[in-house]
């Protein structure tokens, strides 16, 4: 694989607190419930360490999907209102497919689900949408990224999961440039095994499982400042092959210190995919 070359150093980078997961041996439970599921409560013990975030802009060129876990792309959609379901599966879904198809190289791709953010409790009150996640975890893991296979495409997922495949996420702003609660990223390969807590995630009607992540000084972070609507942050949380591939990538919101006073609260979506290959 390309791309394997460190990243250059010289990139400007803030200094924010991040939520770790402190690993006490206590499996810890994210729960979501309530109307449309935007109620959250969470166990589990947190530290606040502060990270150097660097701006990926300049280095953007330098990632790659298969070597540090994500890629930042320029992306335009034709979406005209993010909060219609309709008009997403319509238009949003079918961007999706093919932008992640062109990203990964996958021969199938399967967008499965999605979630609205907003940074405004009145708007996640009348909208139902949930609120930006400001603690460090991957969305998937080793057990929960076959099962999600397993829970939406029964009738093939054996065949399938006998090949390579991975969960893929694209993250983007919906309205005006995000300035608030900006997206943190970390260089897959910062991150180590022993970094990932295994964490129960309940549904109302299921219960799968995430990672938190443990705090590690190795860890290189990244974000993309003021990003706007017609770019587009891809990230892979689950990847079947173990040959040296980014398999997760850690990410979280976090307040960035450069947010100017009155900034607009951010919305956001990330819409997730299953991408098949071979």
């Amino acid at each position: 694989m390309s791309g394997t070359a460190a990243l250059r150093p010289e990139a400007g980078a803030v200094s924010a607190g991040l939520h770790y997961t402190v690993d006490t041996g206590v499996k810890p439970v994210n729960e979501t419930f309530g109307p449309n599921n935007i109620r959250r409560r969470v166990s589990g013990e947190h530290e606040v360490r502060q990270m150097q975030i660097r701006d990926g802009r300049p280095l953007a060129g330098e990632f790659s999907l298969d070597v540090t876990g994500f890629e930042f792309v320029g992306h335009r959609t034709k979406m005209k209102d993010f909060f219609d379901a309709e008009e997403l599966k319509r238009v949003y879904y079918p961007e999706v497919e093919a932008l992640v198809k062109k990203v990964s190289g996958a021969s199938r791709v399967v967008v499965f689900d999605y979630t609205l953010r907003s940074g405004d409790e009145a708007e996640r009150e009348a909208r139902l949408v949930r609120e930006p996640v400001l603690n460090v975890h991957n969305d998937y893991t080793e057990w929960s990224g076959p099962q999600r296979v397993r829970d939406l495409l029964p009738e093939e997922a054996e065949q399938l999961l006998r090949r390579r495949f991975a969960i893929i996420q694209v993250w983007r702003a919906i309205n005006q440039p995000i300035q608030s609660n900006p997206l943190a990223i970390a260089d897959a390969r910062s991150l180590a095994p022993e970094d990932l807590i295994r964490a129960e995630r309940r549904y109302p009607n299921r219960v799968g499982e995430t990672y938190r992540v443990g705090y590690n000084p190795q860890h290189r972070w990244f974000y993309f400042p003021r990003m706007r609507r017609d770019e587009a942050l891809v990230c892979k949380v689950y990847e079947s092959a173990k040959d040296g591939r980014a398999r997760f990538t850690a990410h979280s919101s976090f307040d960035d210190p450069t947010t100017p006073p009155g900034a607009p609260p951010r919305q956001s979506i990330e819409a997730r995919t299953l991408a098949f290959f071979g």
